[in-house]
């Protein structure tokens, strides 16, 4: 038996190292190894053996099933090898030949407005903030100064959920659970950008739409007032549109500030002479700004008496399409890949 097993062992490495075909080696060892393999099979007959002779033959076995093993494992490196080698020589890449352009997406044109704006409030001292699209009744009217039944409300139809939740209306939520969240009651300078919701049905506006807002709050003693708005929206405008922009305030109506500003720039097609842009005005409505309401200092946890400040907020579509001359605010939400292609270039 002994002589037999040699024999075996002999001629699985004959084969093992004359084969150049690594599913060969694999049928080799299930020939030879596998269950039904043939040094397998003389270890399942080790009952017809002497008692004497089962010891021997069993060490046999093993020892030419262990030779075996690392002939096969020897063999298949070096296939493995050989087969790499091939494919480096044959499957070299010529680096001198030119590379084809790949087509890349760019950012979206409102939201490279976004990070203009936030970065120069973050140089200005300002935190970024974020909140829920999702919002509760209580952040989005009740904590702004409009309480259930005013009639300020219908100025914006908003999409509710359920009676408590609905699709934010504007981004002044932010601004009170900015203030709920200083649960220290310390000074906020804050901005927040992003989408709100309201049902539009006109041709002139859609459904959904981007504003950023800002909220100033601090000590009374510190006197922050509307010279102050003044200035910070004088340098936000100037920045992000045109440097030589002028700014003016009319009067107007916002719940949550008292008094309340609109804010209007001069044309900056134009320069303030009148064009079809501004309607010959030589003025562009921009944004609503305002002293906050003492009520929404109140509301939120902040005493009026020892508090002031100033809050601001505007679309950031007009805002994209001021900065890029777009000419129709459409264009930003159809995705039309001729037009996003504009801005594929390196900022």
């Amino acid at each position: 038996m002994k002589e037999k097993i040699k024999t075996i062992k002999e001629n699985a490495i004959h084969e093992i190292e004359t084969t150049e075909d690594l599913k060969i080696i694999n049928d080799l060892r299930v020939k030879y190894l596998g269950k039904k393999g043939e040094l397998t099979l003389i270890l399942r007959g080790m009952g017809t053996f002497l008692p004497e002779e089962r010891p021997i033959i069993g060490e046999a076995v093993n020892k030419a099933k262990e030779e075996l093993e690392l002939v096969i494992q020897k063999k298949e490196e070096e296939l493995k090898k050989q087969e790499l080698n091939k494919k480096l020589k044959e499957e070299t890449i010529d680096i001198t030949l030119p590379s084809s352009k790949i087509i890349r997406g760019s950012k979206h044109p409102v939201n490279r407005v976004i990070e203009e704006i936030e970065d120069l409030f973050v140089s200005m001292g300002y935190d970024v903030e974020v909140g829920p699209e999702l919002e509760t009744d209580e952040f989005c009217f009740e904590r702004l100064n409009l309480p259930k039944g005013h009639p300020a409300r219908d100025m914006q139809d908003s999409f509710y959920i359920t009676n408590e939740y609905l699709l934010r209306t504007q981004t002044s939520s932010v601004q009170a659970r900015t203030m709920v969240k200083n649960e220290e009651k310390t000074p906020i300078r804050m901005i927040c950008a992003g989408k709100t919701y309201r049902r539009e049905d006109d041709a002139t506006h859609s459904h959904q739409f981007s504003q950023v807002e800002g909220l100033v709050i601090d000590y009374k003693e510190n006197h922050v007032s509307l010279a102050d708005l003044k200035g910070t929206l004088e340098i936000f405008v100037r920045k992000l549109i045109g440097e030589n922009l002028k700014l003016r305030f009319r009067p107007s109506y916002f719940p949550f500030t008292e008094p309340s500003y609109e804010v209007d720039v001069t044309c900056f097609k134009c320069g303030g002479k009148g064009c079809p842009l501004c309607k010959q005005t030589g003025w562009i409505e921009i944004l609503g700004a305002g002293i906050v309401h003492p009520n929404v200092l109140k509301i939120n946890g902040y005493d009026p008496e020892k508090f002031g400040g100033f809050a601001f907020g505007t679309g950031l579509e007009r805002l994209a399409m001021f900065k890029f001359g777009i000419t129709d605010m459409r264009y930003l939400y159809t995705n039309d890949i001729r037009f996003l292609r504009q801005f594929d270039r390196k900022d």
